[in-house]
């Protein structure tokens, strides 16, 4: 007799998607989750998590004062209070060009995470496929998972020898991945956890296969305003792209204000009505009194996020002169909280005993006295051997943190 084996639950599906799932049925922490528990533990330096230790503008905090002072702090919106909505559409038109209707075309979420998740769930069937590029941020394949989705996934190539090492698809695997079972192209530009920020061709190439497939584009661009070379350019900008594209953002990377959760999703209104109709059912709403402050923000002069893009990129070149001094290798961010180092050259140093990036940063607490994330957590396991030296560490610290740590790596070598 032949027995059926049991499906996963829908939780079980999720934590599978995410890696998470152990063969006993078990569920493992996320490895950020572990990573940062390891540093409050150990008292060790946590470059593993991407949240600063800094605040972010007065202006933007004042805000938030005010309008709890004020009182909003019962249900905003569903859709999010106008004030933001109307700033969040200011803001398209001033930085990208993008004329966007605030009431239909604007949906406020609890971060860029919910965003994310409205979307999936709401135009992801079970056998539909998703295209994202990898590593990719483990979100993604989780969600994916739970909507009963498959992810297929674009490998970016870090080749340090080569005349553009940056972090690059290759157009022909793109191609190959993009087919008419595809729902759905994510594209994370400025990457997570590389740092890369996608070619314009990389980005026209998205386009051309979505129309050809009749696939929707959906962008994760959390980190558009730390770009440190050149400006961002969002897929929506791109012709043919804005009818089929929803993009996604969210103040608190720009802000220093993570905790606060405020993110929005921007794009054709028959698209943010299908979102809708999910995220009122997930959170609702959330963030009433800091809703204001990130309009607030938004509504910052120009040089409020050139600065900020300025102080990261100071903060990225002093963490990689650390991680240079310490013997890693280094691929060098073109935008984002982080940089991946990569820990071969430690072969045989640094009192040997680790077979890989993982059980590296188990040890760098006690090695070294700082925790960075594996960059293997953002590929599935049986592709992750082309990135298993590879180590993530945040540089969104304050500049005597990130100086601390560096003299702490360069003990590496000492050993």
């Amino acid at each position: 007799m032949t027995v059926t084996p049991n499906p996963l639950l829908p939780w079980q599906r999720t934590a599978a998607g995410a890696g998470l799932l152990a063969a006993d049925g078990s569920v493992r922490p996320t490895i950020f989750a572990e990573m940062s528990a390891l540093a409050l533990a150990s008292g060790a330096i946590n470059l593993g998590q991407g949240f600063p230790d800094e605040d972010g503008p007065p202006e933007v905090l004042e805000a938030a004062r005010e309008a709890i002072a004020s009182g909003l702090n019962q249900y905003p919106p569903g859709p999010g209070v106008p004030v933001l909505r109307e700033a969040i559409a200011r803001h398209q038109a001033r930085w990208y060009g993008l004329e966007t209707d605030a009431s239909t075309e604007v949906l406020v979420t609890a971060g860029a995470t919910e965003a994310l998740a409205a979307t999936i769930l709401a135009f992801v069937e079970p056998g539909d496929e998703v295209v994202a590029f990898e590593p990719a941020y483990d979100a993604y394949s989780a969600l994916v998972a739970r909507a009963g989705g498959v992810l297929r996934t674009v490998p970016l190539r870090w080749t340090p020898d080569a005349e553009r090492p940056d972090w690059r698809p290759d157009p022909d695997e793109l191609r190959a991945a993009v087919t008419d079972r595809t729902r759905l192209v994510l594209v994370n530009s400025p990457h997570n956890p590389t740092g890369a920020v996608l070619d314009r061709d990389v980005l026209e190439l998205v386009v051309e296969l979505a129309e050809h497939h009749d696939a929707l584009i959906v962008t994760d661009e959390v980190y558009e305003h730390l770009v440190f070379d050149g400006r961002h350019v969002p897929v929506a900008t791109l012709p043919g792209a804005w009818a089929r594209t929803l993009s996604i953002s969210s103040g608190g990377k720009t802000f220093n204000t993570t905790g606060w959760k405020i993110g929005w999703v921007t794009g054709p209104a028959p698209l943010i009505t299908a979102v809708l109709a999910v995220k009122q059912y997930l959170t609702y709403v959330n963030g009433g009194p800091f809703q204001p402050a990130i309009a607030a923000g938004l509504d910052l002069p120009d040089s409020y996020f050139t600065a900020a893009a300025d102080a990261l990129r100071a903060k990225r070149d002093l963490l990689a002169d650390g991680l240079t001094a310490a013997g890693f290798g280094v691929s060098l961010p073109a935008a984002g909280y982080f940089i991946v180092a990569d820990a071969a050259p430690l072969a045989g140093v640094a009192d040997g005993r680790w077979d890989d990036g993982e059980t590296l940063c188990r040890r760098l607490p006690e090695l070294a006295g700082v925790v960075g994330v594996p960059v293997s957590a953002f590929v599935p396991a049986e592709r992750r051997g082309d990135v298993a030296n590879l180590v993530r560490f945040a540089f969104c610290k304050r500049r005597d943190v990130l100086e601390e740590a560096s003299a702490r790596l360069t003990r590496l070598r000492a050993r």
